[in-house]
């Protein structure tokens, strides 16, 4: 049986399928439908997914999409060929980008970027570029994002399209835009390709969201100075005046929410005196002194005072405020009942203090009582800057600092010292510093409480708070009773340990308030206590820390205590006095342990206070011994030398004495067999002690002489100094007045010598000359 072959067909099949038309009914079949090669079914399926979208905005029904997959297709989508399914497509993303979160962190990570930029040019659908702008203005509030569309040279295209016909293409070119400039960078891109003629056209945008949305970008790009003169070039402040002035023909209402971004801007651009003699020639000035005085609009009122603050930033603008009476504006404004429009105005005031007849003015307007009427306000920030406002206004200005005082504010300004915040308790002190100028006025700061109001402060970590309490501290230090008060309230120990701080301004002032304290002994020693004289002396000696303050600092203590002075620095000038327990330990580097000391007489309260302390059984603590010999000493030169009246004769007696007691003349090749050293040690094994009084000593040389004259000369009122020098050598200098009768001078001359206590005693060597330096010198 034979086999049937297939029939071959004649001619191949001609006819189509009749277009379908599909229904979809649920979300994953539009997703398939988005991988169809059908561009119809592929319009269509755009279509739905924007009408899913839009009609479920709900995170979950967003989350549905993502999890089917719809996004990478519509990304394909968006490059398509067919126009149509493009902008379906992009209608779509824009709208799933613009109303969920995890649609735009889908996106970022997609890298969807370029291709929506690419699709940006003027050749475009408009209804592509509504829908690209809405993605790139959701994606444009990530930092990588703004990256990206900046990268992906974005910027252009962008500014390009704030001429678009259409406003939902100005309203999201411009929104992103807007969140690109928060970035340095960028904000100057938008200037260099030409971005501020389109922003500033659109202040005439008959959208209110679109004005808003200029006004906010220019408030970024402002901030720069090359902007800002583009923008006086393009005729920018005639159009924000303009809106300031409601020239243009758009309703009231809208206009007060566009004034606020408006102030902001021109706040930015009069920051130059140049920019602001524009804006004054204008108007501009005129204009913002009634936004400041307008009333219900505290918001503007606001804003307005910020602007002229930021105006009085320059000398030259603050003048020029001042001729336009801004004073009266700002008192007048203290007193409204909006606490950010006195906060507002409080700014101002400090901004305009800078000018001397400003200050002078806000006083004769009564605006410092005003000020001072702030700081019981319950803001927090209020009072902050009503301080830093009575800061400025009393600085080097008596009257304003007696205005205050009678306003009673001193009172309040210490009890800000207390809890307050860091600002605040700093710009307190520091008037509080201005005001303590004044006699009177410190007095009666130190009798509301100040100085242990400050103790607290001076723990600080604030650098502004530790600057401005210590020099309030030093001002304040000059009465006694502060001093003592200080020291009573543990505040010594936070201002010595003020010293280990590397900030120079700190430092500076920590020493500016101990040299101050220092003058008055009993608080120089307790600070000693706490260290002070080490940590100066490595201050002094570290190049990049030690400063005049800190050597008159570290002299002022050292005065206080002028063995140690001796004993580090080998020099008592002739207003150092030596008084009751002084001891010489040589210098402090070699570790000396032989201690000569002076006493020359106990007082009674020291002898009862002596008897009243018992000794322990198993402790026996160390006693000063009363110097005896040196008392006759003294006593003894007090009747002879006193009586003379020529003060060479004066200088010759008292080293004549000190000569006798210390064992006579010695010359000077002698010198070695002159055996001090031993009976040195017979007195200090005889005591016990290396302590030795200056009195007991019989054989002394150089040192023990000078020591011995600087003492008695100290007791009877005869000035000298006493100097260490190398090798036991040591000298006493003396300010004798000569007059040269062949010159027929009518005035004597003070002249330096070297007393001679050794060789030939009452001999003044002239300082300087080779006799006194061999006396000196070995």
């Amino acid at each position: 049986m034979g086999t049937k072959g297939k029939k071959k067909c004649e001619t191949p099949c001609k006819d189509k399928f009749e277009p379908l038309t599909f229904e979809a009914k649920t979300p994953a079949t539009m997703v398939l439908m988005l991988s169809s090669p059908e561009e119809d079914i592929l319009v269509k399926a755009c279509e739905a997914i924007h009408i899913f979208a839009e009609k479920g905005l709900e995170t979950t029904k967003m989350c549905f999409l993502l999890g089917l997959g719809a996004l990478e297709p519509l990304c394909q989508l968006i490059t398509h060929i067919n126009k149509l399914v493009r902008r379906n497509a992009f209608v779509a993303l824009g709208t799933m980008a613009n109303n969920n979160d995890d649609v735009r962190i889908a996106l970022k990570k997609m890298d969807v970027i370029p291709s929506i930029i690419d699709k940006l040019s003027l050749e475009e659908d408009l209804v592509v570029h509504e829908f690209a702008t809405l993605c790139l203005a959701s994606l444009s509030m990530d930092f990588i994002c703004k990256a990206q569309i900046f990268d992906n040279k974005g910027l252009p295209p962008l500014i390009q399209l704030l001429s678009s016909p259409d406003p939902d293409v100005k309203k999201n070119s411009l929104e992103t835009i807007f969140n690109l400039v928060q970035d340095y960078e960028i904000r100057l891109a938008v200037h260099k390709l030409g971005g501020i003629p389109p922003l500033l056209d659109l202040l005439k945008s008959d959208f209110p969201v679109i004005q808003h949305l200029a006004l906010k970008t220019l408030q970024n790009v402002s901030l720069d100075k090359d902007t800002c003169n583009t923008l006086m070039e393009k005729q920018g402040f005639e159009k924000l005046m303009d809106i300031l002035s409601n020239t243009v023909g758009v309703c009231l209402c809208e206009f007060r929410d566009l004034h606020a971004e408006a102030l902001q801007v021109v706040a930015n651009c009069v920051r130059d005196s140049e920019s602001l003699q524009l804006i004054h020639k204008v108007g501009g000035l005129t204009r913002l002194m009634e936004f400041v005085l307008t009333p219900n609009m505290p918001e503007i009122q606001c804003n307005a005072v910020k602007c002229i603050t930021r105006v009085a930033q320059s000398s030259e603008n603050r003048k020029l405020l001042h001729q336009q009476n801004v004073e009266t504006v700002l008192v007048e404004l203290l007193s409204v009942a909006d606490i950010s429009g006195k906060t507002a105005a409080c700014q101002a005031v400090s901004a305009m203090s800078f000018h001397q007849d400003s200050k002078d003015r806000f006083r004769d307007l009564g605006g410092i009582f005003a000020v001072v009427q702030l700081l019981s306000n319950d803001s927090v920030v209020l009072r902050e800057e009503a301080t830093q406002a009575l800061s400025n206004l009393t600085h080097s200005n008596r009257l304003n600092a007696f205005a205050v005082y009678e306003a009673e504010g001193h009172e309040i300004l210490v009890q800000q010292l207390y809890g307050s915040r860091a600002l605040t308790v700093a710009n307190s002190a520091a008037t509080l510093c201005n005001m303590a100028a004044h006699v009177v006025i410190r007095c009666s700061i130190l009798s509301h409480g100040a100085i242990p109001a400050l103790v607290e402060p001076l723990k600080s970590t604030d650098t502004q708070v530790l600057v401005n309490s210590t020099l309030c501290l030093a001002v304040l230090a000059c009465e006694a009773e502060a001093r003592a008060e200080l020291q009573s309230a543990g505040g010594l120990h936070p201002l010595v340990n003020l010293l280990h701080t590397y900030q120079k301004e700190v430092l500076r002032s920590a020493c500016m308030a101990i040299n101050v304290c220092a003058t008055d002994v009993p608080t120089a020693l307790e600070m000693c206590k706490f260290g002070a004289l080490e940590i100066l002396q490595q201050i002094n000696q570290s190049v990049n820390r030690r400063s005049r303050i800190s050597k008159l600092a570290m002299s002022s203590l050292l005065n206080s205590n002028v063995s140690v002075k001796y004993s580090l620095t080998g020099h008592l000038a002739y207003t150092d006095v030596i008084s009751d327990g002084f001891y010489d330990a040589g210098k402090v580097c070699m570790y000396v342990c032989v201690y000569v000391c002076v006493c020359v007489k106990k007082t009674e309260d020291d002898k009862q206070k002596d008897e009243a302390q018992p000794e322990s059984a198993t402790e026996k603590p160390w006693k000063m011994m009363e110097d005896v010999s040196l008392q006759l000493l003294v006593k003894r030169s007090k009747e002879s030398i006193m009586l003379l009246r020529d003060e060479r004769e004066k200088c010759a007696a008292l080293a004549r004495l000190v000569n006798e007691a210390m064992g006579g003349a010695v010359e000077m090749e002698k010198l070695h067999e002159f055996s001090w050293m031993m009976h040195h040690a017979n007195l200090k094994f005889q005591l016990q002690s290396n302590v030795v009084p200056i009195g007991l000593i019989n054989k002394g040389i150089y040192c023990h002489r000078a020591l011995l004259f600087k003492c008695v000369a100290d007791c009877i009122g005869m000035s000298c100094t006493l100097e260490r020098g190398e090798y036991n050598r040591a000298w006493n200098e003396v300010l004798v007045f000569d007059r040269n009768p062949s010159r027929n001078e009518r005035f004597s001359r003070p002249c330096r010598y070297i007393v001679d206590l050794m060789h030939q005693p009452g001999s003044l060597l002239a300082a300087r000359t080779a006799a006194a330096e061999q006396y000196q010198t070995i």
